[in-house]
């Protein structure tokens, strides 16, 4: 991508000796001064809170981009530029909005703009040009047949941050590169472009091009789609909708903020009013597929990677889902293991046998410590013998 003028004068700036102040750059400027330095820098977020100074966030942590401290004023004036008109509109009417925002020659970010305590914030995530394979992220290789599934619902968990929205890109990346069929993603704001390759794939920006998941996702049914990608299941409605996509025989997949697969169905169930929770349990257990559930660990040498634990959803945790007996999913892991499902111990072994992460931090992760242990030593015997 060309670097335009523009940058160039600011990466300039940045590496002038001078100090340079908040009233030395217009709102604009300044913003993607700070963008700049973010990308320069390797990171992954820029934090900008009332009372503190500007911050990025780098492999986890947080540390400061420059002195001066920030007010609500001076965080608004530098961000509300940047935002789409329907962004800037929702922040007026909600005082919360997402946003994409493209600097020329440098990158496209994703903006949240936010009051605390009574003043605007904001958080700034870059978003990375290249659409990542299911390699490059090190997931456990039985996670590429998620992307290769003809139909079903696939929920992807885990907490905010946990890297979600990049596995979902490298499934549909994987789907893109294998296989001859039309791709419709609902996201807000897009965070990935994919190019078309052996499959059609329409981007749908709420906001943008629609005005909500629900109406979104009723669209996209009528534009014969086969494979279906919602952002993150916000609604009851959204839920609903790609409940019954996925029982028509589309591919569905999505997110949700959670910790563990049980959660993970429980939180879709549990969304609806109390009369109408068990017909959603039973159409979840006819439409779900298969949950993964995420979190990101830092790595020795630097860096983070995924840890995850996957449920291909066979007879039995479709009946533990119908009576809502969502405890017994976990046995469902170790009795599905030959469809591809794994734990979260094991995928924690999988890194402590790589010298990737250590035993007391693995420890520290695990759902269940014996079972890591017992794992290990499993691994132990075997190499040993």
């Amino acid at each position: 991508m060309a670097e335009s003028p523009e940058l160039n004068r600011i990466v300039n700036d940045l590496n002038d000796d001078r100090e340079v102040t908040f009233s030395d750059l217009s709102a604009t400027q300044l913003l993607d001064r700070w963008l700049t330095t973010l990308v320069q820098q390797g990171g992954s977020d820029l934090l900008l809170v009332p009372n503190a100074p500007p911050c990025l966030r780098f492999e986890g942590k947080v540390r400061q981009l420059e002195s001066g401290s920030l007010d609500g004023a001076e965080i608004e004036a530098a961000v509300l530029p940047a935002l789409t008109s329907h962004a800037l509109q929702l922040y007026r009417k909600t005082q919360i909005a997402d946003s994409s925002y493209r600097v020329p020659g440098l990158g496209r970010f994703r903006i949240n703009l936010h009051r605390e305590r009574s003043n605007a914030a904001a958080a700034v995530r870059a978003l990375p040009a290249k659409v990542p394979s299911l390699p490059d992220l090190h997931l456990p290789p039985s996670v590429e047949a998620l992307g290769h599934l003809p139909r079903g619902l696939v929920l992807i968990g885990g907490p905010a941050g946990a890297g979600k929205t990049t596995t979902l890109a490298a499934l549909v990346n994987e789907i893109n590169k294998n296989e001859s069929r039309h791709i419709v993603t609902i996201e807000d704001p897009i965070e990935y472009e994919h190019k078309h390759i052996h499959s059609i794939v329409e981007q749908v920006e709420i906001g943008t091009d629609a005005p909500d998941f629900p109406t979104a996702l009723r669209a996209a049914l009528r534009q014969a789609p086969d494979v279906l990608v919602v952002g993150e299941m916000r609604d009851p409605e959204t839920m609903r909708i790609a409940v019954a996509a996925a029982e028509t025989g589309h591919l569905v997949l999505s997110t949700l903020h959670t910790t563990d697969v049980a959660t993970t169905i429980g939180r879709v169930s549990d969304s609806f009013p109390v009369e109408r929770q068990n017909t959603i349990r039973q159409e979840l257990a006819m439409a779900l597929a298969a949950v993964l559930n995420q979190i990101l660990v830092p790595v020795t040498g630097g860096g983070q990677m995924p840890v995850a634990e996957l449920l291909m959803i066979g007879f039995g945790a479709r009946q533990h889902i119908r009576h809502n007996a969502l405890q017994y999913l976990r046995q469902e892991i170790t009795l599905t293991k030959k469809k591809g499902s794994f734990s979260l111990e094991e995928s924690l072994a999988r890194l402590i046998m790589q010298g990737s992460l250590s035993r007391e931090d693995a420890t520290h992760l695990a759902f269940d410590p014996s079972e890591l242990d017992g794992i290990l030593k499993s691994e132990a015997r075997g190499s040993s013998a």
